[in-house]
């Protein structure tokens, strides 16, 4: 179902993504009135590898997956995204098509903004198309992080790689230790680390056989010790 973006009630995605963040209300007011408003259900594709490219996509609310198929037909998880961030920019200002697939993890609304409306808006605002730039060079740097994980053998590392990803996007601080909400299930996190999901689930039991870590149900880890944590990953 799509709706127009000024139908949110004011929570605009202009308000959240960063790229957006130095206009100004009226500037916001008017990217607004050009966006339109998508809903996803859990598990639903947004688009596939080898579509054509032609659409910025905002997460207003919900959660996406970036993922590729390995030749072997297992899912390789490239990003997990949530509110304010943004995917679909790297064809934006030439032709071409997604180079991943991209799905909803749970019910998830994105703002779009075709491919002709975000170069005028970069046309008039270039800054705009400086932070674009800015946030493809953060995401080349993890894709490059990600890569030299699943190139090493040591499994231990990979999956503390993985929590201390997960603590800087979704930590927050407590008194009794770093609240980690999981964005991933278990087979989210295999198909991640490139380990199979038993492994995954054997390697976070060791963690918190050490106390580092603390696993609260499915959904939730404690990190209880990053200094040892990190000690896995050099």
């Amino acid at each position: 179902m799509k709706h127009g973006c000024l139908n949110c009630r004011g929570e605009t995605c202009t308000r959240k993504v960063s790229i957006f963040s130095a206009l100004s209300d009226e500037e916001l007011r008017e990217i607004a009135s050009m966006i339109v408003r998508k809903n996803y259900e859990k598990g639903e594709t947004i688009f596939l590898e080898g579509m054509e490219s032609n659409t910025l996509y905002i997460v207003n609310k919900g959660r996406i997956k970036l993922f590729k198929y390995t030749k072997d037909g297992k899912e390789q998880i490239l990003h997990i995204l949530s509110e304010g961030e943004f995917f679909g920019e790297l064809n934006l200002l030439k032709k071409g098509e997604y180079s991943f697939n991209a799905q909803a993890v749970i019910p998830t609304r994105l703002c779009t903004l075709s491919k002709e409306k975000i170069r005028k808006i970069i046309l008039e605002k270039p800054e705009i198309g400086l932070k674009i730039l800015e946030a493809v060079a953060r995401r080349l740097s993890k894709l490059e992080t990600l890569v030299k994980n699943l190139a090493t053998n040591d499994v231990d590392a990979r999956v503390a790689h993985l929590l201390l990803d997960l603590k800087d996007e979704y930590g927050r601080v407590t008194v009794e230790g770093i609240e980690i909400n999981l964005p991933l299930t278990r087979e989210d996190m295999s198909n991640y680390t490139g380990v199979a999901r038993e492994t995954i689930s054997r390697k976070l039991k060791k963690f918190e056989d050490e106390g580092i870590i603390k696993l609260v149900g499915n959904k939730k880890i404690l990190l209880l010790d990053e200094e040892e944590l990190e000690k896995y990953t050099v």
